[in-house]
């Protein structure tokens, strides 16, 4: 498995591209530019097979209305945030960003579905704290962890948002820790990868469930 990824959009979130050795792709949180994304799909000679969504936060989103129209991909959201998606602006908490495009998406997950999609095989995993719904998506033959705004380099995700909740968040952290192999690589959705063994062992807000 390839992954490719970019940073987009006025709070540098990273969308993520999963490819198989015949081309096939996952994109994972088209958050905004999709002029962007699709080159970086040209370059990467990828064909979009679907298109998963770890939350429905606008940075995460706001260009998924298009890359569903360009790729011709279905869409997989969180059900529990499904009414987010279909009715964006109506959550946007941020003055001066947007409009952005809703969509009504083709499928749900809420955690502990298997997905075969672009030739892998995907682990959804329900990971609330940072929004109600939020869910990760493992793809354990590659160990591979797409974990959104969960867990982040020496970070985690933020929970003064709606939906968020601290010890929440903790818990799902942990439950990741637990499930997966150590040495799995988190793709975030915001900075650079990291391993969960290198986030048990060094992140600060990781003490407490150390």
């Amino acid at each position: 498995m390839k992954v490719a990824y970019l940073t987009v959009g006025p709070v540098a979130e990273n969308t993520f591209i999963a490819i198989n050795d015949d081309g096939q792709a996952l994109l994972f949180d088209p958050g905004e530019e999709p002029d962007a994304i699709s080159q970086a799909l040209a370059d990467n000679g990828a064909d979009v097979k679907a298109i998963l969504l770890t939350h429905t936060h606008f940075d995460h989103v706001g260009a998924v209305a298009e890359m569903a129209r360009r790729t011709s991909a279905e869409v997989w959201v969180p059900k529990l945030e499904r009414p987010m998606l279909a009715d964006i602006n109506k959550f946007m908490r941020f003055p001066g960003l947007g409009p952005f495009e809703s969509y009504d998406a083709e499928h749900e997950v809420e955690g502990g579905e298997r997905l075969e999609l672009a030739g892998f095989g995907i682990d959804v995993y329900f990971t609330p704290g940072h929004s109600i719904g939020h869910v990760s998506y493992s793809i354990p033959e590659h160990k591979a962890l797409f974990s959104g705004d969960v867990l982040f380099q020496g970070s985690i995700g933020r929970t003064d948002l709606p939906g968020g909740d601290h010890q929440t968040l903790l818990d799902s952290i942990s439950m990741l820790a637990e499930k997966l192999d150590p040495e799995t690589t988190v793709f975030p959705g915001h900075m650079g990868p990291t391993t969960l063994a290198a986030e048990q062992a060094s992140n600060p807000f990781l003490a407490q469930a150390r």
